[in-house]
């Protein structure tokens, strides 16, 4: 059994039923090899639909089998898939589970983790942590001063590490086959709650991190160079492959993010998205494991149904993806990044004269951000409330294969305007240029509890005087409200999407937008009672319904938005709905994917008091 090479040392306490883990995380291929008939034949339980005959949707009333039911697996039919899968299968207990007493308890690790977890790749490398912890209902955080017990709360009791398309095709019909709810985890970035779920059985991509260059590649329109990687490869990890293989492409800002699930499939959004697009206008083919337990080749010539909703249609929808063959573009890029920060007080000392002066200096960089979008580039801010009315704004700007020279020259129209109101501000000169595609070192992450609600603001808003001023008026009173701002300006239009890109199921209203602006919610603490979270939404959409009545038509980025958002299939999929639905159903008629707010999701409810809880089992409830 493999142990993580970290600090900590915990995986034998941590993990009850640990057979297989940590090993796979150095294979360079896997296996791409179906199932096959003499597998199912061994055990019709890991059957595809075809031979089982599963239910369809029709049929399938009540709730998912949970644990305790007596339609749940008894422990012959674990061990007997277990064995089907060559020993995959996990038990897990939760990461925090050492700082509770009971058998698992120990003061030394519990303290390792809570102090030095966040700093290596412990919680990305669990089969169980999702990275924001308020759905899984935080039934076992690490801490040292632990409050109750420890329980799985909203994370499935059994997780498969798959590390080949054979363990995923059997995790799909195995559930199918026996009502098991399903969840899909890669390395647990999801903002709600998407990746976790009680009682359910649990896919764990996390390891399938297949890379391949591909120096010529010819499909469609397309010729030129590729490379083909595994879903679970993260950011990091394909910073590295650039820069082995001379290449570019977009990749997540943060560099735990795996490129090839959820940031994928909702779109993908990256630092230089506003020159080659987004994640999904990236891809040109895909190996996925289908509801009914098929494995197949999705692109613009098979399968071109999933191959338009894989692409921005959403995670853990419309099946699991094994891999991802996607555009490369050789050479090279350098990025230079600038910096612009505002401090407004009330006080004598302060540099900004007034409050509205502040608020004119945001609004003055906001608008300019439309000349680094057009250029390629991104902007990056953010606006935070402070103590007896003071705010805060910060924004980096970051071009693509400019130099710092060429950096100051194109930004100094905006220190001329911010100079012009009274707001002095040196126009510095940046740092030398970074290169993209560099060798990167594994980051550590540590979960937390962010929250937020978001909408995208289209271009034509620039060139509005009325509607530019009622939109900075809006999220002025978000702010003084006590809500940190988030926005991110890019330009990932059709254009520059390019082909196959520029058809796919990416929101409609990312196409025509500069801005995808995103607001807080206050407590990140994870522990705000059921009627306080519920009112906590009540509160913050009291500020964004005044966004969206000012963008009617426009959306909200699926990855980075609130479950709790009205009229979401609108707001995440615009007029592609309906598509979308139609393809759901014809691929998945049991609704086996199933997550909150994604397509098709309707019919099914977590049973919970807490408001967009995964803490909970998942009904059907018409």
């Amino acid at each position: 059994m493999a142990v993580y090479t970290v600090p900590l040392a915990l995986l034998l306490l941590v993990y009850s039923r640990l057979c297989y883990l940590a090993d796979a995380a150095a294979q360079i291929s896997y296996d791409t090899t179906p199932l096959s008939q003499e597998d199912f034949e061994k055990n019709p339980d890991i059957a595809p639909a075809k031979v089982h005959g599963s239910s369809r949707l029709g049929e399938v009333r009540g709730c998912r089998a949970f644990p305790g039911d007596t339609d749940w697996p008894i422990e012959d039919d674990w061990s007997r898939f277990n064995d089907s899968i060559g020993g995959v299968l996990l038990k897990p207990v939760p990461a925090g589970v050492v700082c509770y007493p009971g058998p698992y308890y120990n003061e030394t690790e519990c303290s390792n983790i809570v102090r030095r977890g966040g700093s290596t790749h412990f919680y990305l490398d669990d089969p169980l942590t999702v990275l924001t912890e308020w759905p899984q209902g935080r039934t076992c955080p690490p801490t040292l001063t632990p409050e109750g017990n420890c329980t799985l709360g909203g994370s499935p009791p059994y997780v498969v590490n798959a590390t080949n398309a054979k363990h995923v095709q059997a995790a799909v019909n195995f559930a199918r086959n026996k009502n098991l709810r399903l969840t899909i985890k890669g390395s647990g970035h999801e903002f709600g709650g998407r990746n976790t779920g009680a009682g359910a059985l649990g896919v764990w991509t996390h390891f399938l991190k297949d890379f391949e260059y591909v120096p010529e590649y010819t499909i469609g329109q397309y010729n030129g160079t590729a490379v083909k990687y595994g879903s679970g490869t993260e950011t990091w990890e394909l910073f590295n492959h650039m820069a082995d293989f001379n290449f570019t492409i977009p990749a997540a800002g943060v560099g735990t993010v795996g490129v090839g699930g959820g940031w994928l499939s909702g779109g993908g959004h990256s630092t230089i998205v506003s020159r080659y697009g987004l994640g999904s206008d990236q891809v040109l083919s895909l190996q996925v494991v289908t509801a009914d337990g098929s494995l197949l080749t999705a692109n613009p010539k098979s399968n071109k149904d999933l191959f338009f909703a894989l692409r921005g249609g959403g995670g853990a929808t419309f099946g699991v993806i094994i891999s991802v063959t996607a555009k490369a573009y050789p050479g090279k890029i350098y990025t230079t990044a600038t910096s612009l920060n505002l401090f407004y007080d009330s006080t004598p000392d302060s540099t900004i004269p007034n409050n509205d002066t502040f608020w004119q200096g945001v609004s003055l960089y906001y608008r300019f951000a439309q000349k680094v979008v057009d250029a390629g580039g991104l902007g990056f801010s953010y606006i935070y409330p402070g103590e007896n009315d003071s705010y805060q704004f910060t924004t980096t700007s970051t071009f693509i294969d400019k130099s710092p020279e060429e950096v100051v020259a194109f930004m100094q129209p905006l220190y001329n305007d911010l100079a012009a109101i009274g707001i002095n501000e040196r126009n510095s000169k940046p740092l030398a240029p970074v290169l993209w595609g560099s060798r990167r070192s594994a980051p550590g992450y540590s979960p937390g509890n962010l929250r937020y609600t978001s909408r995208l603001f289209p271009s034509t808003y620039w060139a509005d005087d009325d509607l530019w001023d009622a939109s900075m008026s809006a999220i002025r009173k978000a702010v003084e409200a006590g809500y940190t701002f988030h926005g991110t300006l890019h330009k990932p239009s059709r254009e520059i999407a390019g082909w196959p890109g520029v058809d796919s199921a990416v929101n409609p209203a990312w196409r025509v937008a500069n801005l995808h602006a995103m607001l807080f919610y206050k407590d990140q603490s994870g522990k705000l009672t059921a009627e306080q979270a519920a009112a906590a939404q009540v509160d913050i959409n009291k500020y964004m319904d005044t966004w969206r009545a000012l963008t009617p038509g426009s959306g909200a980025y699926i990855n980075e938005a609130d479950p709790a958002e009205p009229n979401w299939q609108d707001s995440f999929f615009g007029d592609l709905y309906p598509r979308l639905l139609r393809i759901k159903r014809a691929r998945d008629p049991w609704n086996l994917f199933w997550a909150p707010t994604t397509v098709g999701s309707e019919p099914w409810k977590v049973v919970t008091d807490y408001p967009f809880s995964q803490n909970g089992r998942l009904c059907r409830v018409w």
